[in-house]
């Protein structure tokens, strides 16, 4: 006999304080500079986030040579190599840099190992915005490696010359099986001054672990190019989910993955607004989810400022609630 219908409702999850700075950043720019405004690929990984900004006359574009010149364009979350940077200044373009500090951080960290002349390793994946990004920073000092399965492949020159980096948005444990992998090649491997794999990317996974051990499914709001949204798919599965999908809207949940279901844990990714979480929440109450217990495993309280292109006659009140209170609400890239 089935026992009680129940909802794990992961916290912290959804938006960090990185995206949160993001989304507004290109709200600001619209409100001071009018429609449009232009962004370089997606501002934050998450097609509402995107549709939504879209409808109050954002353009959104793949490269900086489709903006007309002299118009404000925003640089996403996820970080622009240098090669970009000039080429939105070779088109007189009023840049707006609204890469993610901790994104930002990873980038430092590359252009001073490659100044020291270390062969850079960055765990992350090919493609990436922010791969792209950081491995641009110092491309002829940077070699991606994509999976624990290429750490027993790679090349180097001066195995005594090497430090590892990463992409923030990553599994934490596939990471570091990647680490101990080329750690047994490289022994003299270096590590990042600090932890490159961000604080809400690693909160969201210890709280779905700790759902995913009693829950029967598990669903993920968040976009498919959002790696951090499928990284917690990953991570479910891995934890103990019976079963784990990730969807956009919650028009997208089948009935048949609730067949036999008693127990369902609910997150979502860094770049997912909280009303989408709620709309999933509505859909599985109607299907008799309604006893929610939240499962809290870290408080987050980062604030981080906005751009300095837009920092001038930004109010502190909208700056703090924009900035601040979405993230402390466990509610980035």
């Amino acid at each position: 006999m089935p026992g009680p219908k129940r909802v794990l409702l992961a916290a912290p999850r959804g938006y960090c304080a990185g995206v949160d700075r993001a989304v507004v950043a290109v709200e600001k720019a619209l409100e001071r500079y009018g429609a449009p405004v232009y962004v370089r690929k997606q501002i934050v990984h998450n097609i509402h986030v995107v549709t939504e900004l879209e409808a109050k006359g954002a353009i959104f574009v793949e490269e900086v040579d489709e903006v007309p010149e002299g118009a404000h364009v925003v640089f996403s979350a996820h970080g622009v190599s240098p090669a970009v940077v000039n080429a939105a200044s070779d088109r007189g373009l009023h840049a707006i840099d609204a890469t993610c500090p901790l994104v930002t951080k990873v980038h430092r960290e590359a252009v001073r190992f490659a100044r020291d002349d270390f062969e850079i390793l960055l765990i992350g994946h090919d493609g990436h915005e922010e791969v792209e990004g950081t491995a641009g920073e110092a491309p002829d000092h940077v070699t991606v490696v994509n999976s624990p399965e290429e750490a027993d492949t790679v090349q180097v020159k001066d195995p005594s010359k090497v430090v590892w980096l990463s992409q923030t948005t990553l599994s934490v444990d596939e990471t570091m099986e990647t680490v101990n992998r080329l750690r047994t090649r490289f022994p003299e491997l270096h590590n990042p001054p600090s932890d490159d794999i961000c604080y809400a990317t690693q909160n969201r996974q210890v709280a779905i672990k700790k759902v995913a051990a009693g829950a029967d499914l598990v669903i993920v709001v968040g976009s498919a190019n959002s790696s951090n949204s499928v990284r917690l798919v990953e991570v479910a599965l891995e934890y103990g989910a019976k079963a784990a999908y990730r969807v956009d809207y919650a028009e997208e949940i089948q009935q048949e993955w609730l067949d036999g279901v008693e127990t369902v844990g609910v997150t979502s990714g860094a770049s997912v607004p909280e009303v989408l979480v709620r709309e999933v929440l509505e859909a599985i109450g109607d299907a008799g989810y309604r006893d929610v217990e939240e499962v809290r495993t870290a408080e987050e309280d980062l604030m981080f400022s906005l751009p300095k292109e837009l920092r001038q006659d930004a109010t502190g009140h909208r700056d703090a609630r924009a900035l601040g209170g979405r993230a402390s609400a466990g509610g980035g890239a």
